[in-house]
């Protein structure tokens, strides 16, 4: 049995900074603005899937959620827009949000698969082995 290697997206330096300054009473009014339009993820290997799993509470993922594979990097878009009939104070999170990460070797593309539920978003990704590829190539002369 073998081992994938999975790149991982550099963490977001946002929501540590964010998580610091709200254990500071003076610095706590600063939490929301730090917190603004960040998409969190948790991704894993399981069961020979890459896993990613998105907080996106509020969304209906029919018309608000766009999620594309493109060079072996796999984008999640969401967007929730603002109520206008609301007069108080708000620290919900509107507009867009957009993430991507990218996929391991071997991941299959083609059979990617998406549900929602309770405002987490699922994307599973099958994983195979990745076929070692070698050839030779014949070196030509210049004369």
């Amino acid at each position: 049995m073998s081992t994938l290697a999975v790149r991982r997206q550099p963490r977001s330096l946002f929501p540590e900074l964010s998580e610091l300054f709200g254990g500071f009473p003076a610095f706590a009014g600063l939490r929301p603005a730090l917190d603004a339009r960040v998409m969190r993820l948790e991704d894993e290997m399981k069961d020979g899937r890459y896993v990613v799993r998105a907080e996106m509470p509020g969304v209906d993922p029919a018309k608000d959620v766009d999620i594309t594979v493109r060079d072996s990097q796999l984008s999640i878009k969401a967007e929730r827009t603002e109520k206008k009939d609301f007069d108080g104070r708000s620290e919900f999170s509107y507009g867009s949000f957009v993430r991507t990460v990218s996929l391991p070797a071997g991941a299959d593309e083609d059979n990617i698969e998406a549900t929602y539920d309770k405002g987490i978003l699922t994307v599973s990704v099958p994983v195979s082995e990745p076929k070692p590829t070698e050839r030779r190539v014949q070196v030509q002369s210049a004369n």
